[in-house]
């Protein structure tokens, strides 16, 4: 072989090395890894970001629970739509109504700061066409559906002046969260502006998704349904985008000024799900949210199908 065949073939084989070990950095292999690694390859991303960030993660396989500053409040954005969904239910099982009968789409509601009226802007609202309903019915069942898996804050608004807050506090209460704030409805100017707002952490949004995917947010078949409407959710650039796209999750997104967030039940083929929820605040990117968010949650899903893997070659 020539000197020129001779270097040919050495810089062939480096740069093929190059790529392997490029290859071996970026891809996430939890196959032997506990869950202190996971935890450590997280707190990398978040810190990393320029974000403040908390992390709530539970397999209800395994049982395992991994929180990273999960106990930090923070504006719940629209992922108070779930415990107002919870309630609704409730209490359409107990027969106080059903999830049929119709109510008149109204624009008009009254702030928790003094009872005056306030209305809702339809460009802030993500869902714009509900709006040419105003003066209509729909069912509460199709405004569930809105409030969820459009975000609609008309259709929310609706549902809270529906069930009263306090009804969904005594509600979270009994389900174990003790933290989470749901006080007013959405837009509520004056009452913001008093401080009076919706609030979580992380750990308690994760116990918001848990007691659904583990029937305790209602009966078996409210709990099903609950899970079958966040499922069809519209907003998937956060924890679904981190996942294959053939794993099903069912989420709720929220997000306002430097605010982004998600809670998911994810269903990882044969096995029970697990749920996660990530809460990030001081990014005015939300693209750049989003992107960490999805990037946290593909960690979280390769670090579950991992350790399934890693226990059947036990």
């Amino acid at each position: 072989m020539g000197r020129k065949a001779e270097m040919k073939v050495r810089l062939m084989f480096f740069c093929l090395t190059i790529l392997f070990v490029g290859c071996q950095h970026h891809s996430e292999d939890f196959s032997s890894s506990s869950l202190e690694v996971l935890k450590e390859r997280l707190e990398k991303d978040i810190q990393g970001s320029g974000a403040e960030v908390g992390l709530a993660f539970k397999d209800l396989e395994t049982g395992q629970t991994l929180l990273i500053n999960a106990r930090q409040m923070m504006h719940a954005a629209s992922t108070m739509k779930v415990p107002v969904m919870i309630e609704v239910f409730k209490q359409a099982d107990q027969g106080q109504f059903s999830l049929e009968e119709s109510l008149t789409i109204k624009n008009e509601f009254s702030s928790l700061a003094d009872g005056s009226p306030f209305s809702l802007s339809v460009e802030d609202d993500s869902d714009a066409e509900i709006y040419e309903h105003i003066g209509g019915r729909m069912t509460i069942r199709e405004l569930l559906s809105r409030m969820i898996t459009v975000s609609s804050n008309l259709a929310t608004n609706l549902m809270v002046e529906l069930v009263d807050t306090k009804n969904v506090m005594t509600t979270l209460k009994e389900l174990g969260v003790q933290n989470m704030l749901v006080l007013r409805g959405v837009e509520d100017g004056k009452a913001y502006r008093m401080g009076l707002n919706n609030q979580t952490d992380a750990c308690d949004l994760m116990l918001v998704m848990e007691a659904l995917a583990t029937g305790k947010a209602g009966s078996p078949e409210a709990c099903q349904e609950m899970i079958d409407i966040l499922s069809q959710q519209g907003f998937r650039a956060k924890i679904p985008a981190g996942l294959p796209p053939d794993v099903r999750a069912a989420n709720k997104t929220g997000r306002i000024s430097r605010i982004d967030h998600d809670a998911a039940i994810v269903f990882p083929p044969g096995r029970k799900p697990y749920v996660l929820a990530v809460l990030t605040r001081g990014l005015s990117d939300h693209e750049q949210a989003e992107e960490l968010i999805a990037r946290l949650s593909r960690k979280v899903y390769t670090y579950v199908v991992d350790s399934k893997k890693n226990k059947g070659n036990s």
